[in-house]
């Protein structure tokens, strides 16, 4: 197997799955010269794929190589359209082929997962440190003054994953929404989205720190990381199912994986001394779990497959993040184009000019259903808290109005018990009333913000779809038919009090009725952050690093 040495020593902890968490996971324990680690990845090495390291190559990353390229079932909540749902594959997983935008969400969100989970330890400023941890701050791309668009105490400096701004300097556009804010009054413009309270309109911070994509594998697994003569890295291979390593009770002690490089190939099993980590991801931890007979005991007899632990909710509960495309008419405005050619040389001289950065958007705006509307009399408000928001507005002739608390749910199961085979992902997308009710109220909001006066001779007009237009019959056709998903899967095996009968892993995250395994990565989270995913996987990750220190030191 690609990058097992020939003298292989037993090793104290394997971490399943080289994305995103598992990438923070193997390079913080191998910091230590006496744990010995093994990191598997099912796909291949990132490092030195140019469209991964510029940003503005994003367009041209190889799907058919870094894309598992999953496909949901057909949405009755869409019509029954199917869409797909690209996830990272390769080191570094989902952070090397994602928007790179950067945001932690609210600390309501983390006080939430705190409440939920029953332990203070998740609370937000009990994380700061960790938040902290796994940023380093590089301000705007080229060195450009960004005085007034983030606030430097709130960020970190000596961290891994690097963060900045944008490399160009505030446009039209910015300024008129500023202006907007100011009008309108009931917003406000934030500091600094990533402080635990981004309401209001923001400056949008993205993982592209000095005009580069920043992906976990480049952040945690640089060259000076891959020397370590105690971390091992397997590339371009399964990892088939995780297994217990003799039976015992009341727990089990699963500490063996079994990896296969290719469907027809043999299987080889590890077995880590003192724990296995799971980082598959949200479809690929459950996927892992449920071929390893830990799972819904109906399920798993269905399929045949041996019972090893009853894990009721395994699979269950995914939460994500909808959004409608809307459409404005727009003033077409002066601006430079700068030629592809000189586009490269600015970039190759000092990581500078359009493709130091994904797209041209500056902003973002965070909001709440308005307290008096009749979708939050009618149902129980979703959110983690009145810091945390309801929707995530992105601007432009095609804006998004982004649901990010959904009440709606959908599942990962067996498509069956090969491994190699996808599983049948329901997403679930708008198969609660809540969702397409708040969303309609969402979609009020971001009209009535480009209508406003800054906007005059810029916003020509609003293209819909428009709940004040079209009757309510062919509204909720209309926003099924262009509703997706934001791509921001989770809570496919979440954490839970230790003694609640509901969730997978304990707060630790430790499997529940197992010893010897963890699952970090998104699907713990127990409710989905009002945030993008990325800058919360971070922390969680950080954070269960020191669980498992804290275990064995």
């Amino acid at each position: 197997m690609e990058g097992l040495p020939a003298d292989l020593k037993p090793f104290d902890f394997i971490v399943a799955g080289g994305g995103t968490a598992g990438s923070v996971v193997a390079s913080r324990l191998s910091e230590n010269a006496d744990f010995n680690v093994l990191l598997i990845e099912a796909g291949p090495d990132t490092a030195g794929v140019l469209e991964i390291d510029v940003p503005g190559l994003i367009g041209q990353i190889n799907a058919s190589i870094y894309n598992w390229n999953y496909v949901t079932t057909p949405q009755p909540g869409l019509n029954g359209r199917t869409i797909g749902v690209p996830r990272g594959r390769g080191l570094g997983g989902s952070s090397c082929i994602n928007g790179m935008a950067y945001s932690r969400g609210a600390s309501d969100d983390y006080d939430n997962w705190a409440r939920l989970t029953g332990d203070p330890r998740w609370r937000w400023n009990a994380l700061w440190p960790y938040i902290k941890r796994h940023e380093h701050w590089m301000g705007a791309a080229g060195g450009r003054n960004a005085t007034g668009e983030y606030d430097p105490s709130v960020h970190g400096y000596n961290g891994n994953v690097g963060t900045g701004l944008p490399w160009d300097a505030t446009n039209e556009h910015d300024i008129r929404a500023i202006r907007q804010t100011e009008i309108q009054g009931d917003l406000h413009l934030v500091p600094d989205l990533n402080a635990g309270k981004p309401i209001g309109l923001t400056w949008l911070q993205l993982t592209t720190g000095g005009g580069e994509r920043w992906s976990a594998a480049k952040s945690y697994l640089g060259p000076h990381v891959r020397r370590r003569p105690n971390l091992t890295i397997l590339l371009n291979t399964h990892v088939t199912r995780v297994l217990p390593v003799k039976a015992s009770k009341p727990k089990i002690d699963v500490r063996t994986v079994e990896v296969a490089d290719r469907a027809a190939g043999s299987r080889v099993t590890f077995t880590a001394k003192k724990e296995l980590i799971l980082s598959g991801g949200t479809i690929g931890t459950p996927q892992i779990l449920l071929n390893s007979g830990i799972g819904n005991r109906t399920e798993l007899e269905r399929l045949g497959i041996p019972v090893v632990l009853d894990s009721p909710f395994v699979g269950e509960g995914m939460m994500e993040h909808v959004t409608v495309t809307l459409t404005w008419n727009i003033v077409p405005q002066n601006t430079t184009i700068i030629d592809p050619d000189v586009a490269w040389a600015m970039w190759q001289q000092n990581r500078t000019g359009p493709l130091s950065t994904p797209g041209p958007v500056h902003q973002v705006m965070w909001y709440r259903l308005p307290q008096k509307t009749d979708v939050l009399s009618k149902y129980k408000d979703p959110s983690s808290g009145p810091g945390s928001p309801h929707f995530q507005f992105t601007f432009g002739d095609q804006g998004r109005v982004i649901l990010l608390t959904p009440y709606s749910r959908g599942s990962v199961k067996l498509n069956s018990t090969d491994p190699f085979v996808h599983p049948i992902i329901d997403q679930g997308l708008l198969t609660h009333p809540f969702d397409l009710a708040a969303l309609e109220e969402g979609i009020r909001t971001a009209k009535k913000f480009y209508a406003g006066p800054a906007w005059e001779g810029y916003v020509l007009g609003f293209g819909g779809p428009d709940p004040d237009v079209l009757s309510a019959e062919e509204f909720e056709t209309r926003a099924r038919e262009v509703a997706r998903t934001f791509l921001h899967p989770v809570g496919t095996a979440t954490m839970s009090s230790k003694h609640a009968k509901r969730g997978v892993v304990d707060s630790e995250l430790r499997v529940k009725g197992a010893t010897g395994l963890r699952v970090v990565d998104a699907s713990v989270f127990p409710l989905t952050p009002a945030s993008l995913t990325q800058g919360p996987v971070y922390i969680v990750s950080e954070r269960a690093v020191d669980f498992i220190r804290d275990s064995w030191l």
